[in-house]
């Protein structure tokens, strides 16, 4: 408690933690601007999640709370949101381990690296390439004048010694040309790793399906593409239901397992139109090329009906699954002046699934 009592002076210090009557006059006042009320609401939603869940303030849990509190991690936020309603603590052992599971950390530097290697990579090929052709021309050149120099009748004693050490260059410069194939084959074999790695990196390696970094990379490029055609595009967040539950009856491979048949299920739905990805834990992310929230909506409820509809079995122990369901929220990307908060209301819209009852598509509403 004495952690909690000075972290909480530290926070009143700065404004924080003040009264509900201080906080709605500040937020009311008309000399602060919209955006500067934005901040002080977020930086206490902050304050309070750390104050309430008695977290140290570190450098990681600030990025965290952060993170929770403008919906830049809406899976960590949901299941936060989840940890709250059933009353179970928010501690840092709890916390941590749900930060180690999350793809959120991805470190764009890795791919700044492999930019540069790629670039690197070609040039030296490219290099090789250039110094293995004038190599080898000059020593066809050389080639033809050392046989010159070796039938010529009774050269004497300098061209001789010419000849000699004009074999040895020759000999030098195939040597040379050899390296250099050598290297080229090398440089080639390095771009092929190279792009493994990445279509490795791109991968969800459980499900097979793209993984969260993989789409968000391509939904930076939909919805550019998107605006430059003036098409359609809607996100769907999928989450898959009572799932702790499954992972408590059955054991975690056997979980693993209905992940792979939800995956499945959602990839039927995948194509030219459709991408479809596994988002991180039991969450799925669909993007619709070219199509309205409305018949996105359909196309995502078929596969929810679909699944709902199977009987699924443990084949391990023989013992039935129950009915496995999914919920799911869809936005109309091109609603929303920035990809953030298209993601944030297709999150919100699932979050109404689930609180509504589960397993059902719920719309996102642009006005809010």
């Amino acid at each position: 408690m004495l952690a909690r009592d000075t972290h909480t002076r530290m926070f009143e210090r700065f404004g924080f933690g003040r009264s509900a009557h201080e906080t709605a006059r500040d937020e009311l006042s008309p000399s602060l601007s919209s955006v500067q009320q934005s901040r002080r609401m977020l930086l206490r939603r902050i304050s309070q999640f750390l104050l309430d869940n008695e977290l140290e303030i570190s450098r990681e849990n600030l990025a965290t709370a952060h993170s929770i509190s403008a919906g830049l991690n809406p899976t960590l936020g949901r299941r936060v949101a989840g940890r709250q309603e059933a009353r179970e603590p928010i501690d840092q052992a709890w916390l941590d381990r749900q930060l180690a599971e999350s793809v959120e950390t991805e470190d764009p530097s890795l791919d700044e690296f492999a930019e540069r290697l790629e670039h690197n990579i070609g040039e030296f090929s490219r290099n090789t390439k250039t110094a293995h052709w004038v190599t080898r021309q000059y020593g066809d050149a050389l080639e033809g004048h050392v046989d010159q120099l070796e039938t010529v009748p009774d050269p004497g004693e300098l061209i001789g010694e010419l000849a000699v050490y004009a074999r040895a260059m020759l000999n030098r410069s195939r040597k040379a040309e050899a390296e250099l194939k050598q290297r080229d084959r090398q440089a080639h074999q390095l771009q092929r790793n190279l792009e493994r790695a990445r279509a490795d990196a791109d991968l969800d390696h459980l499900t097979g399906l793209p993984n969260r970094r993989a789409f968000e990379k391509t939904l930076e490029a939909e919805i550019a593409e998107a605006r430059t055609r003036g098409q359609n595009l809607s996100i769907g967040f999928c989450d898959i239901d009572h799932f702790k539950a499954v992972n408590d009856s059955h054991g975690h491979d056997a979980g693993d397992r209905v992940i792979c048949v939800v995956a499945e299920t959602l990839n039927r739905v995948s194509g030219e139109t459709c991408h479809v990805a596994r988002h991180g834990g039991e969450e799925f992310v669909l993007l619709f090329r070219d199509t309205t929230i409305g018949e996105a909506s359909k196309r995502l409820d078929l596969a929810r009906e679909q699944l709902a509809a199977r009987k699924l079995v443990n084949r391990r122990t023989e013992q039935p699954f129950g009915q496995i369901t999914f919920s799911g929220g869809v936005a109309d990307v091109m609603a929303y002046p920035t990809t953030c908060e298209a993601l944030t209301a297709a999150d919100e819209a699932l979050y109404r699934a689930k609180q509504s009852g589960r397993n059902r598509i719920v719309h996102a509403d642009a006005d809010g």
